[in-house]
């Protein structure tokens, strides 16, 4: 057995969380023993401990946060206490894989280390610039703490696994880290886990196309503007030939519903909540054309989206805002609106509902990437290069 590995993750439960999970069964396969530290799912993964597929999970129970920073802060430290009260009933380990957000867990790292622990650093997100971007209070003293306890965990890591090649010039630039010790390991679904089923012409509620969301709702993924978008659609461009399914949870799902009705699209959008891998493959496979409104901000533009990896092993044509690291992921797959631009977002959906055979094309060349250059074999292979790299 190549050794005993701790990843902790505090952002979602496991294995609700596709890529933590993907790491977990590629070091399982690879010999590794394998924990993973999470909080509790509100709906899924609500043992308090399971042993699935040879992955030993160890869950505990966390309010998520609410009314703004303060919210965070409580949400953290019960985190942390959590995590801190489970590493030490597991006991020693070789290495020990933290997951942001928060950049709070170099803490149980440090502790861990001092019983000869590797610390391998995998940042999921930009926290500085999420900050920026979730709560528009500029460079303020929190904002600061935030960047403090970046560098913290920086120094505290033998290793940094990076999402994209952005992420990794963040931990060279900012972190000054040694580039032999960065590594991109890219977040890719399993291509195995989506394929198309005949499509369900019911799903588009009588109307000729369907325009399909996937993903978390809040305040920085850009429903807000999405749903603008459609009003134009409907307004702008005299089109109502369409159904709109938004499938996701979040911190803004209710105001998001909100606004739909406000927009007067009761009669076109539809929100499911987060919906199982079955009616995700449902919806998916009739869609015509698939939304990544993430607008320009200091996080989305070099942060690699789930959901446009996701619509691209679906074969799905994408309409996007003109992001960084969303051409990195689709190139041809999606169409850039200019930043932010709820009328050009909309002229573009417009265009490739009328062009079936582009629609197509640019289906094939998605699913291509996500089964070739940006595989989840790809990156498996960078996640064992980067425990090697750990332990040398």
């Amino acid at each position: 057995m190549a050794g005993k590995a701790l990843i902790l993750v505090e952002n979602l439960s496991v294995p609700f969380d596709r890529r933590v999970w993907q790491e977990s069964k590629a070091l399982r396969d690879a010999g590794w023993d394998v924990h993973v530290i999470c909080p509790q799912g509100t709906k899924q993964d609500r043992e308090p401990y399971a042993e699935i597929d040879g992955v030993k999970i160890h869950r505990y129970p966390l309010k998520a946060a609410t009314g703004g920073p303060q919210g965070y802060l409580f949400e953290y430290t019960a985190a942390v206490w959590h995590t801190f009260r489970l590493a030490r009933k597991i006991g020693p380990v070789d290495v020990v894989h933290a997951c942001n957000p928060p950049d709070l867990l170099f803490l149980v790292a440090r502790w861990l280390k001092r019983g000869g622990a590797k610390f391998i650093f995998d940042q999921h997100d930009l926290v500085p610039e999420l900050y920026l971007s979730r709560f528009n209070r500029g460079e303020d003293f929190l904002y600061r703490g935030v960047c403090r306890l970046e560098r913290s965990t920086y120094r505290a890591a033998d290793v940094v696994i990076s999402t994209n090649e952005s992420y990794r010039q963040v931990a060279l630039k900012r972190g000054d880290m040694d580039a032999r010790k960065v590594f991109v390991v890219r977040s890719a679904p399993a291509v195995e886990r989506f394929h198309e089923v005949p499509p369900e012409e019911e799903l588009k509620k009588g109307k000729p196309h369907l325009l399909c969301y996937l993903g978390v709702m809040g305040p920085q993924d850009g429903v807000d503007y999405a749903l603008r978008s459609l009003a134009r659609m409907r307004d702008e461009l005299g089109r109502t030939d369409w159904h709109a399914v938004f499938m996701g949870g979040g911190d803004t799902f209710d105001q998001m519903v909100a606004l739909s009705h406000e927009l007067g699209l009761d009669d076109l959008v539809e929100f499911t909540g987060r919906v199982s891998d079955a009616d995700l493959l449902r919806y998916l496979s009739a869609a015509d054309v698939c939304l990544a409104p993430d607008p320009l901000n200091p996080l989305n533009d070099v942060s690699t989206m789930n959901k446009i990896m996701e619509y691209m092993a679906m074969s799905k044509p994408i309409v996007s805002f003109d992001l960084v690291e969303a051409r990195v992921s689709a190139d041809e797959a999606a169409v850039y609106a200019a930043a932010n631009d709820e009328s050009e977002f909309a002229k573009l959906v417009v265009k490739l509902l009328d062009d079936p055979a582009e629609r197509k094309r640019m289906g094939e060349l998605g699913r291509a990437r996500v089964a070739g250059p940006l595989s989840w074999e790809n990156s498996r292979k960078a996640l064992l290069a980067a425990y090697a790299a750990a332990l040398t």
